[in-house]
Parts: structure tokens; sequence; C-alpha cells
């Protein structure tokens, strides 16, 4: 099974989502496992700086007290997860595409999961802004690339062009929102659904399979 998933780093909901499928794929390993993470950016407009988090809060929410609400539901949601979101210790919130550039990075090192994992961590429970090279470079040393050549690596413009692709593509065939998981190339869940729902989908996808095989045998 392969497993497309498209997210975006400062999405809280794909947090959630990744423990979700983390949680339903130890309840019902897959064989021959492969998953690669997607760009996607829900602000690809943000400034290569990013933007200080009470204007972006009025900005996407019309201010902190919306936000404030929003945010408590998926804190509430988080914790059923065992996430602890700190969404008070954010205080820029960045451009993106240097957070993906990375995970591609590190997935061509056999790192992806770690630096999916520890950008969500960074972010989420730490407040840090993983807009910034410095804090990616570090980032990515704690999870066992060379941090040094991370650096170089940012400082140039290899996978911007693909990724930025990526993103456009995904936004062609209709994806509006994330995360959104593409199974095989052909069933597709979107949203932070419930582990439940990605087991059912397993099942289905294992019977597909049986079937196939039985008219090919």
């Amino acid at each position: 099974m392969h497993i497309d998933i498209f997210s975006d780093t400062i999405c809280p909901w794909c947090f959630i989502g990744k423990q979700r499928i983390e949680r339903a794929l130890q309840s019902r390993p897959q064989d021959m496992l492969t998953i690669t993470w997607r760009a996607y950016q829900l602000n690809p407009d943000m400034p290569a700086e990013g933007m200080e988090r009470g204007l972006y809060l009025k900005r996407k929410f019309g201010g902190a007290e919306n936000a404030a609400m929003i945010y408590g539901r998926i804190r509430k949601v988080g914790e059923e997860e065992q996430i602890g979101f700190e969404f008070d210790k954010i205080e820029r919130t960045p451009n993106t595409l240097a957070s993906h550039r990375l995970i591609r990075y590190a997935a061509e090192r056999g790192h992806q999961d770690d630096i999916v994992q520890a950008l969500f961590e960074a972010y989420f429970r730490e407040g840090r802004d993983i807009g910034d090279h410095g804090v990616l470079s570090e980032i990515a040393e704690a999870a066992g690339l060379n941090g040094q050549a991370v650096g170089r690596f940012l400082k140039s413009s290899d996978l911007t062009s693909d990724l930025a692709s990526e993103d456009n593509a995904a936004r062609h065939i209709g994806i509006q929102g994330v995360p959104c998981f593409i199974f095989n190339g052909r069933h597709v869940i979107s949203g932070a659904q419930p582990a439940e729902a990605f087991i059912q989908l397993f099942d289905v996808i294992r019977a597909e399979e049986e079937l196939a095989q039985s008219k090919n045998a």
C-alpha cells in the first residue's frame, strides 16, 4: 500500500490526522507500506518572512477572540490524541515552503517521518518559527540529519519549483483543504477522520486486492 498525505506543517488538523492514521496502522498493519508527505500551503501568499501572529489571526479569523474559539475545539480534540497544543506560544505564523522542502530533503535520506513529527512538535508544542532556516537546521540535526548540510540546502532553491508544482497539482485535482490522504492513487479520505475510518478503508482495499487476485488465478 502507498499513501500520499497532502498536509501543511502549520495545520493542527494535519497533526491530529497523523496521530490517527498511525493509530489505525498500529491496529491494522499494512504489508509493504510506503508513505509520501506532500506539500500543500494553507497560506500560499504568506510573505517569505512570515507574519506576526496577532495580525495573522486578525486577517484569518477576524481576531484573537474568534481564533480562541476555534483553537479551543482543536485543543480538546488534540487532548484525545495525546497532543498538547500550545497555541499561545506561537509568536509568528511562518511561510511553510522551507519546511516542506525540508520534509522532502529528509525523505530522500530516510528521515521523512522523523522530520514531519519534529516540525509539528516544534510549532504546536514549542511555538518555534518553522519558517526560519536556523530553526529548521536545528530541528533537522536533532532528528539525525546534518544541520550544516540542511542549512546549505535551505539557502539554495533546490526542490522549490517541484513543491510549488505539487501544491498546484493538488488544487487542480480538487484538494481544497488538508489533511488529505490518497491510498494507492485512488481511494481518498479527506480531513482528520477517526482511526476507525482508516481501518475500514484498509479492509476495503484488502478485499479489492483479494478479488483481483482471484480473478487472475
